[in-house]
């Protein structure tokens, strides 16, 4: 089943000048068996559009860990690429930002199962944004898929899982091997901190999360004396703590835990253009893990941009203004016969 209706003003969030109205919506799967065996009767999920779908035009948008496909919306990112002549001009393309399960408005434990929701991974929530994408919304072929962090993983997904399916992929901040190392022990913090349901757990969650995806350069810049610095700091724990929940912040993190892209990178066909950032801590350059499996992917190049006074650490992924430049380069390699996007 799918509702349509207008994504009105009261969002809070600014569009540029004749950028079409962007649109929610709701997709329902009945029945759904979640890889751990359970089950949903019935699974919601949410999504906004931007433009109109027009033959192999869909561009499909995947958010990070506890974020929302709105979150594209703002004027860094949408207001950059979606308006007249951005790179995604809305006019040309048809954008599809999903909730995924577990996130924003889809159905998530908070709605009342609690630490009863089913154990869903990337896995399902990847074949999740396949059907909403195909039976949902109807688009046959989509044009591009791209993704921030757990969306960047989840674009490696779909490479793999659905090879024939899209002309270009995208991933911004992430690494194409299973999550280990410090990366599975700073979401371990998290899961282990949120275990007993309390607000200091969540508190634990939180300073956590702070560091690992902060950029020590703005951060300084931003909290230049230890005053400053308390101050920031009270105001973003609190900041965090007011808008979230701490069932559905375990569950996020938490189904993470059957990623692994690296047995299958062959299979990708699409041209794939993986970007990270040098200050990113999530996933740091000096592992050497991206320019190792890159190789595998035929069509695959990896962009290490470099820390800058304009990078945002794990953010960065989020910065058009920044990386936009290769994002014209893959559109135009990866452009199939006939320009599907024009009018």
């Amino acid at each position: 089943m799918r509702v349509v209706f207008v994504l009105a003003a009261a969002l809070g969030v600014s569009f540029a000048a004749n950028y079409p109205e962007p649109q929610e919506g709701d997709f329902t799967v009945h029945d759904y068996k979640f890889r751990s065996g359970e089950t949903l009767p019935e699974l919601k999920l949410h999504y906004t559009t931007v433009g109109t779908l027009k033959g192999d035009n869909a561009v499909l948008i995947m958010h990070g860990t506890g974020g929302t496909g709105k979150a594209f919306l703002s004027e860094q990112f949408g207001g950059v690429l979606f308006g007249p002549g951005g790179l995604l001009d809305a006019t040309k393309f048809f954008i599809i930002l999903p909730d995924d399960i577990g996130h924003g408005k889809s159905t998530k434990p908070s709605d009342g199962l609690g630490r009863k929701f089913p154990h869903y991974g990337y896995e399902d929530m990847v074949e999740l944004e396949h059907r909403l994408v195909t039976d949902g919304l109807h688009a046959n072929r989509l044009r591009l898929v791209m993704g921030t962090s757990m969306g960047a993983m989840h674009t490696w997904l779909w490479g793999e899982r659905y090879p024939d399916f899209m002309d270009a992929l995208m991933p911004l901040a992430s690494e194409p091997i299973q999550i280990s190392g410090r990366n599975r022990f700073f979401r371990r913090m998290v899961i282990d901190a949120l275990q007993p349901g309390s607000q200091d757990g969540l508190k634990s969650a939180i300073y956590t999360l702070m560091v690992m995806t902060s950029s020590p350069l703005q951060m300084q810049k931003q909290a230049p004396t230890a005053a400053a610095a308390d101050k920031l700091f009270n105001e973003q724990v609190e900041r965090r703590l007011k808008s979230t929940n701490i069932d559905d912040m375990l569950y996020q993190y938490d189904c993470s835990r059957d990623y692994n892209p690296e047995p299958e990178l062959e299979s990708i066909k699409a041209p794939l253009f993986a970007i990270n950032s040098a200050d990113d801590q999530v996933n740091p350059p000096e592992l050497g893990i991206m320019e190792k499996e890159i190789k595998r992917v035929k069509h695959g190049r990896y962009i290490l941009i470099p820390i800058s006074d304009e990078t945002r650490g794990h953010g960065t992924h989020s910065l058009p203004k920044i990386w936009g430049g290769y994002l014209e380069e893959l559109l135009r390699i990866s452009e199939p016969p006939g320009a599907r996007t024009e009018d």
